[in-house]
């Protein structure tokens, strides 16, 4: 069997940051004065602040005005709902993004609840996954929006086939289930517990990798042929899957860098661009989910 495809998510994200960029200059031009995200890091870990450097380039490039606010991973859970509060209530602030992981003992779900639903851009409040799940227009989680982004642009045929997600959290494997759900695809939700994962893993015709394990799966994992997803990310550069192993027995895969993340990059500053449209009654909205 030949080598994988790759799957080229820098490509695709050029494409999107593309249709943002000419939506961004539509909201110039209507509003006088450029579509805005505001960022939380709360915080120091090392991953996302790379996230949000890269984040901060693409902004700069295609003219969103982006800036970031940091606080100490000392801060309490009130002091983040009031400042994302404090935020919602700002005319000037289109988007707003608080970056993730917010570090324990702070309340997530309570942060994530304080956004207004039409300045969630990446989609994680409680309104904005209720969307995603009925299927639903608007702001998605932006990884599994841009995984979504990826599928079609390979035309992947998701109507019928066996989608395995490992993975559960609220802000990616969960609402991608339901994306894929809402593409007729018969999904397998797992996780760390899940029991014979690789026997359930090895039934995919699309498999999606996001446990934050890194080159967990292998090749003895996939079913020859399937469609493979990388949506991790490791401190070392590694995503979740073997790479050069996996390569060998799939149709198509994605690389780590180069993949999941310059799509999800570019998912966010389209969706920022989409929100300020919105917001000054330009009629482009987000893709369907």
């Amino acid at each position: 069997m030949p080598d994988a495809k790759i799957m080229d998510g820098r490509a695709l994200a050029a494409e999107l940051l593309s249709r943002a960029k000419r939506l961004i200059g539509a909201v110039r031009e209507c509003a006088g004065h450029p579509p805005s995200l505001t960022t939380m890091i709360v915080g120091d870990d090392p991953a996302s602040h790379i996230y949000v450097r890269m984040k901060q380039r693409r902004c700069d490039e295609t003219g969103v005005a982006a800036r970031t606010i940091e606080l100490p991973a000392t801060v309490d859970s009130e002091r983040v709902v009031a400042e994302v509060r404090r935020l919602g209530e700002m005319p000037a602030v289109d988007a707003i993004l608080v970056q993730h992981p917010i570090p324990s003992p702070i309340d997530r779900r309570a942060v994530f609840e304080a956004i207004p639903l039409e300045k969630d851009v990446d989609g994680v409040s409680s309104a904005a996954l209720g969307r995603v799940i009925a299927g639903l227009p608007g702001p998605a989680p932006c990884t599994p929006a841009g995984i979504m982004a990826l599928l079609r642009a390979y035309e992947v045929d998701l109507d019928g086939a066996h989608a395995v997600v490992i993975g559960r959290s609220p802000i990616l494997g969960r609402p991608l289930a339901s994306m894929l759900i809402n593409a007729h695809a018969t999904v397998t939700l797992c996780h760390s517990r899940t029991r014979g994962l690789r026997e359930i893993t090895r039934q995919a015709d699309v498999l999606i990798a996001a446990a934050g394990r890194p080159r967990m799966v292998t090749d003895d994992w996939i079913k020859p042929g399937a469609v493979v997803i990388d949506a991790g990310y490791s401190a070392d550069g590694a995503g979740d899957v073997d790479f050069e192993a996996v390569r060998a027995a799939a149709a198509l895969v994605t690389p780590v860098p180069g993949g999941v993340g310059p799509v999800t990059i570019a998912t966010l500053v389209l969706q920022t661009a989409q929100i300020a449209a919105a917001h000054v009654g330009l009629q482009e909205s987000a893709p369907q989910p």
